[in-house]
C-alpha cells in the first residue's frame, strides 16, 4: 500500500509540473531580460580527466570535445576580437558540473556553450543535436540527460553539494523545466543558428534543437546550450569526429552560428528608436475604419508569445484577448495583438498588456511579414 501511494503521488507531481511548465513556455509567461550584446562567451569542453564521457571503438568523448572546444574558441578569438573567450578547461582535467557553471556566472558571461559527443545503443544513430534547458519529452532524450548529468556521481560529497539531486531521477529532471526559463528563447535562437550551420554548411544530419534537463545549463545565469556534435557510437561519425578536418568543420559551424547569433543580439541591443515628430492620431477610430492601412503600410503590434507548435488564437488561450493574430518567422509562430500605424499607440497598448504578459514588446510588420523595428521607424519617418 505505501508503494502504491508513493507512486500515485509521484505521477501526480510529474503531471502537475508538466502542465505548469508547458503553459508557462507556450504562452510566453516568462519574463526575459532584454538582450545586452555579446561581450563574453564561455566554452565548456564536456567531461575530462577521470570522466571520459562516451567511449567509442578508438576515441573518447572528453578528447574530441576538448579539441573542438579549443577550435571554436580560437575561431572567435581570431575573428571576433571584441568578444572575450573563457574556457572551463583547456586540458584533460576533471571539472565538476557546478564549477563549470560558476566559471560562467562569475565571468558574467553572455553565452554558455557546452560541447559534447553523443552515443546511442544503435550504432546507426547519427547527426548533430543542440540541447537547451527544458523538459525532456522522449525516453531517448531522457537517456541523454542521465548520461550527461551522471558525472555528478564522480564528485566528492555530491549528495550535499547538489542538495539531494539524483541524476537518475525523473522528477529531478522535470524540475529543471521550472528552474531557469529566463533565457529560454535566446538559447533556442542560438541553437537554431548552430543547427542550420551543421545542416547547410557542414552537411551533417540535423536532429534539431530540443529541450532537456541538464544541470550545467540549469545553474548558468545566461543563455546556454549543450551541443552534441555527433555519435561516437556510430563508426563513421566516430572516424569523422577524430579527424582534424571533421573537428574543424564542426567547430567552424558552431563559430558561424555564434557569429550570426551575436550579430542578431547586437542589432537588437544597439537599436536606436527614432520616434516620428508627428504621427497621425487615429486612436479614436476603430481599426476597420482606418482605411489608410494599405498592403504596403508598416503597422505596429504587440508580441505576447512565440512557439514552434501552433496555438489556437481564441481568447481562452490568450487571457481573454480577442484580437490575436499569427505571423510566421522561420520555424516560429509569433502571436501578435493589435495593429496600429502609430508607434505611440502601440507602446501605450503594450504597457497595458504587460499586466497579462510581462515580457510583451512592440514589433513591426509589413504585408503580414515581420520587419526590424528600426527599419520600420526609419521608413515612417520618411
Amino acid at each position: 500500500m505505501p508503494i502504491y501511494i508513493k507512486r500515485s503521488f509521484r505521477t501526480f507531481l510529474v503531471s502537475t509540473i508538466l502542465v505548469i511548465g508547458f503553459a508557462i513556455v507556450a504562452l510566453g509567461g516568462i519574463s526575459e531580460d532584454p538582450p545586452k550584446g555579446i561581450h563574453t562567451v564561455v566554452i565548456d569542453a564536456g567531461h575530462g580527466g577521470r570522466d571520459p564521457g562516451a567511449i567509442g571503438k578508438k576515441g573518447k568523448e572528453k578528447d574530441i570535445a576538448l579539441s573542438i572546444a579549443l577550435k571554436v574558441g580560437n575561431y572567435i578569438e581570431e575573428n571576433v576580437p571584441d568578444v572575450k573567450v573563457i574556457y572551463t578547461r583547456k586540458k584533460d582535467v576533471f571539472v565538476e558540473l557546478m564549477d563549470r557553471a560558476e566559471i560562467a556566472n562569475e565571468a558574467e558571461a553572455d553565452l554558455f556553450i557546452s560541447i559534447h559527443v553523443n552515443a546511442h545503443s544503435r550504432s546507426s544513430a547519427r547527426g548533430t543535436l543542440t540541447l537547451v534547458l527544458g523538459q525532456h519529452r522522449a525516453d531517448e532524450n531522457f537517456d541523454v540527460a542521465v548520461r550527461e548529468n551522471s558525472v555528478i556521481l564522480l564528485e566528492e560529497d555530491y549528495e550535499t553539494r547538489y542538495e539531494g539531486f539524483d541524476p537518475t531521477s525523473t522528477e529531478s529532471h522535470i524540475m529543471f523545466s521550472l528552474m531557469q526559463k529566463t533565457y529560454f528563447k535566446q538559447s533556442i535562437e542560438f541553437g537554431d543558428f548552430v543547427q542550420d550551420q551543421f545542416r547547410d554548411r557542414a552537411g551533417r544530419k540535423d536532429l534539431g534543437v530540443r529541450e532537456q534537463g541538464l544541470y550545467v545549463l540549469a545553474q548558468t545565469a545566461m543563455p546556454g546550450v549543450l551541443v552534441e556534435t555527433g555519435f561516437i557510437s556510430n563508426p563513421d561519425e566516430e572516424k569523422y569526429l577524430m579527424t582534424t578536418y571533421g573537428q574543424e568543420l564542426i567547430a567552424s559551424a558552431i563559430y558561424r552560428g555564434f557569429k550570426e547569433y551575436k550579430e542578431e543580439i547586437d542589432r537588437r541591443s544597439n537599436l536606436t528608436i527614432v520616434i516620428p515628430e508627428e504621427t497621425p492620431d487615429l486612436s479614436d477610430q476603430p481599426l476597420e475604419n482606418q482605411t489608410n492601412i494599405g498592403p504596403d503600410q508598416v503597422v505596429f503590434s504587440i508580441q505576447v508569445a512565440s512557439s514552434k507548435s501552433k496555438i489556437p488564437t481564441d481568447p481562452s488561450s490568450f487571457k481573454g484577448h480577442k484580437d490575436v493574430r499569427i505571423l510566421t518567422s522561420g520555424r516560429w509562430y509569433k502571436y501578435l495583438i493589435g495593429k496600429d500605424i502609430s508607434y505611440y499607440d502601440a507602446l501605450e497598448k503594450c504597457n497595458a498588456i504587460k499586466a497579462d504578459y510581462p515580457d510583451a514588446f512592440v514589433v513591426a510588420s509589413k504585408n503580414d511579414k515581420l520587419v526590424p523595428l528600426k527599419d520600420a521607424l526609419q521608413e515612417i519617418n520618411k
